[in-house]
This record gives structure tokens, sequence and C-alpha cells, in this order.
């Protein structure tokens, strides 16, 4: 296995370290939970760089990397409506988007073809990352906040219209990039139509 692929895997195991930190008590696992998600962001991009650069693409590659991807946001999404931060439905929305392109990535493989990663979903996966990345600063200056008795209503009813705004725009750019996926692979499904 080379080390892009590694670092795809790593980004799994990461996945699991960073909801420990998350669900664990105290302010200094909030930053350490903020760390581990930086790092395992990190490897999305250091393993594309690699793989490019250096001719390490692989078929394993192509597929797993987009699904670590999913399985690193799907999970903080799930977590934070666990957390009572977002609304369910917009996690609905953006699984139900991951489970079709998955679906017709599968697919697409059945008939050897491997369907790589476009721009529009990039575009989506920058968005949701940043979502995430705000919401645990959020977290992180909460715990501050109420560990040193500043945190006021105001201030929480403020940075839960911000993370709103911010989830809208991921579930419509998740949404617009999903409708675009489909649309330009749906010879996948229906290979006879012209």
């Amino acid at each position: 296995m080379n080390l892009p692929n590694r670092l795809t895997i790593l980004r799994i195991v990461l996945t699991v370290v960073f909801l420990f930190f998350l669900f664990a008590n105290g302010i200094i696992y909030k930053i350490l939970a903020f760390v581990t998600f930086l790092i395992a962001a990190f490897t999305d991009f250091l393993d594309g760089y690699i793989a490019k650069k250096y001719n390490m693409t692989s078929d394993f590659g192509r597929l797993m990397d987009p699904i670590a991807d999913k399985i690193l946001t799907i999970s903080a999404f799930l977590a934070f409506v666990e957390m009572g931060l977002i609304h369910a439905w917009m996690v609905i929305v953006i699984i139900f988007r991951e489970f079709v392109v998955t679906g017709m990535r599968l697919m697409a493989l059945q008939k050897n073809q491997v369907i790589e990663a476009t721009l529009c979903g990039k575009h989506k996966t920058v968005s949701q990352m940043t979502a995430i990345f705000i919401i645990l600063i959020f977290l992180i200056f909460r715990e501050v906040g109420e560990s040193l008795e500043f945190w006021t209503q105001p201030f929480q009813r403020a940075f839960m219209n911000v993370i709103f705004v911010l989830m809208l725009i991921t579930v419509i750019l998740t949404v617009v990039s999903g409708t675009s996926f489909f649309l330009r692979n749906r010879k996948i499904i229906w290979p006879n139509e012209r």
C-alpha cells in the first residue's frame, strides 16, 4: 500500500480519535478534537497532492479517498446533531447525497469504471469542512466562556445563527454537487439512455 492510501486509511482512524475527544468533557479535549480534525482534513489534501505529484494514483485511492472524507464529515455532523448544534434534517440531506453518490461509485466499479472526485464535489467538501471547523471553534469558545462565566444567551443565539447559515450554505452546495454528479453519471444506472 502506497503513502497516499495509508494517509486515506489514517483519516478514517483519526475520525474515531476525533469523536472520542469531541464527546469528552473539558476544554482540553475540545481543543484536541479540533487539532485531530485539522490533521485529518490535512491528510485529505496531502494524499491527493502526493498521489498526483509522484504519480501514485490507484483505483483504491480514487474510491477510498472520497469515502474517507464522507466518514470524517458525516461522523462530525452526526455528533453535532447529538450535541444539539445543528438540525437533523440537514444531516439527513447530506447523508442521502453521500449514499447516492457512493452507490453510483460502487455500481461503476462493478463495470470496471472509477469515478473520480470533481471540482464541484471538492467545493462541497470544503464547505462541509469549513462548517465543521467553525462549529468546533464555537465549542472551544463556549467552553472558555462558561469557565470564565462570560457566556451569555445573546452569545449562544448569535453563534447558533451563524452555524445555521453555514449549514444552510453547506446543504445547498451538497444538493447542487449531488445533482450534478447524478446527471453527469446517470448512464451508470441507465446505460441505454441517449
